[in-house]
């Protein structure tokens, strides 16, 4: 039931709480103190008492042990605050008692070996403090009973507690309702991380928290809230951009479909014209499936469900198989491919099928943008527990500013746009997402009319 309260009415409860255990132990302590204070009072009270009592005997013995009970009497006529005292021999017998001791019916304890010993009892319906020693004062033997009243002492106690019994409602009442303002003034800021939080929407992804000035929790949370919507605001721009480009370049290849089958339908063709229609849809098709199967790598990607099967495998026959790729698709194109390869296995533990689409990928990318009668070359070598591939080729190279957003998607140099040449600007990409997931890296260096260099390191497995 608690846990649907809001949070400014738990705090208020839980500090009330706190608040009100804090009250009953410094009470209790408080009692305990004052009931000290008071015994030890009145102890020293009632020996106060019995000292006089000694140097009374003391006088009283210097005048002659006859004079000893008259000048007791006489004192204790002038004894102050009600104070009571009686004095026997050694023989028993009492010199002096002051009338409620005579009228008590409870027994005293005996002193031993002349040690004060403190006794509480009731004389005539009051509590006293009676002190007891046995003393020898000039060979002869006493036992001095010296009491003071407690009542005045036990008043004041319970006025002390009647008191806090008093103030402890108001108490937890008044810190109950000042832990309710506290914690409206310290949720104060969250109320307003709240509200403008809410006001974000997609049209005002930029908006951010105002810090607070405080280098507190609340300001940790608002740079971590801040941080949070910088990375919706990237990952939403993303999904944006990608979305246009993807519709972008997925409306050409459906509008040459739709346009070649109207044009082909629009009256009866001979078979070449026909043949040469389906062959361009097919073509396109093609282009539109790999498209296609590109995306929906990314997005299993982006998904994070796109797991690959790693074993350690020879990197160099993968380099082989891409060389038999290279020359395959520079048939149309006459180009001078090479590849340097080292005389040892190069192990790494990678996916083939992964590994096989990334050399592709870059190789394809070279011979795409390598003009005819150009140079291509791949080479694998292995260092401080890397596999390093660089492709190389003569091509027409990218420029500086497009140099650093070439592995984003749908992103393509300005210079290769213009060439025509077909593609949607997934495979890089697609390039650097498989040397991530493998745990290496890719880097391009590139001069525009020059050519362009592409990087990829691996971490290295032992040899097996």
């Amino acid at each position: 039931m608690s846990l649907n309260l809001p949070i400014r009415l738990r705090l208020t409860a839980l500090y009330s709480l706190v608040l009100a255990l804090s009250f009953v132990v410094f009470f209790w302590i408080s009692d305990i103190g004052f009931r000290r204070s008071i015994e030890t009072t009145v102890n020293d009270a009632s020996l106060t008492d019995l000292q006089i009592v000694q140097r009374l005997l003391a006088a009283g013995l210097l005048q002659g042990s006859g004079s000893v009970p008259n000048e007791l009497s006489r004192i204790a006529r002038l004894w102050p605050n009600g104070a009571l005292f009686e004095v026997t021999d050694a023989a028993g017998n009492w010199l002096f008692r002051s009338p409620p001791f005579v009228h008590s019916s409870s027994p005293l304890p005996s002193p031993q070996n002349q040690t004060v010993l403190f006794f509480t009892t009731n004389l005539d319906n009051l509590q006293y403090r009676i002190a007891l020693q046995r003393v020898n004062i000039s060979g002869h033997l006493f036992e001095i009973h010296a009491a003071v009243p407690t009542e005045p002492f036990d008043q004041a106690l319970d006025h002390f507690r009647l008191i806090e019994k008093e103030c402890f409602p108001l108490l937890v009442l008044l810190a109950s309702l000042l832990g309710y303002w506290l914690s409206g003034r310290s949720l104060a800021p969250v109320t307003r991380i709240m509200a403008t939080v809410q006001s974000i929407t997609a049209q005002n992804l930029g908006r951010r928290l105002e810090l607070p000035k405080a280098h507190d929790e609340l300001r940790q949370l608002t740079e971590t809230l801040n941080a949070m919507l910088d990375r919706i605001e990237h990952s939403f721009h993303r999904i944006t951009q990608f979305t246009a480009d993807a519709s972008h370049d997925f409306r050409t290849p459906i509008a040459i479909i739709r346009t070649t089958s109207e044009i082909a339908l629009r009256r009866p063709r001979t078979h070449p014209e026909y043949r040469e229609a389906l062959s361009r849809i097919l073509k396109t098709s093609i282009e539109t499936s790999e498209l296609l199967e590109n995306l929906l790598t990314l997005a299993r990607a982006d998904a994070g469900v796109a797991a690959l099967d790693m074993r350690i495998l020879d990197l160099a026959a993968s380099v082989r198989r891409a060389q038999d790729r290279a020359l395959a698709l520079s048939v149309e194109k006459p180009l001078q491919f090479t590849a340097q390869l080292p005389p040892a296995p190069v192990w790494v533990n990678a996916n083939s099928v992964a590994i096989d689409r990334l050399l592709l990928i870059l190789i394809d990318n070279a011979v795409k943008y390598t003009p005819a009668g150009g140079r291509c070359a791949i080479e694998l070598s292995h260092d401080c527990g890397e596999a390093h591939i660089a492709i190389r080729d003569t091509g027409i190279g990218v420029s500086p500013s497009d140099l650093d957003r070439i592995f984003e998607r749908f992103t393509r140099a300005d210079v290769a746009r213009s060439r025509e040449t077909p593609g949607a600007g997934l495979g890089l990409a697609i390039a650097r997402w498989i040397t991530e997931v493998h745990g290496g890296t890719i880097a391009a260096e590139s001069h525009l009319g020059l050519g362009s260099v592409f990087h990829v390191r691996l971490p290295a497995a032992q040899d097996t």
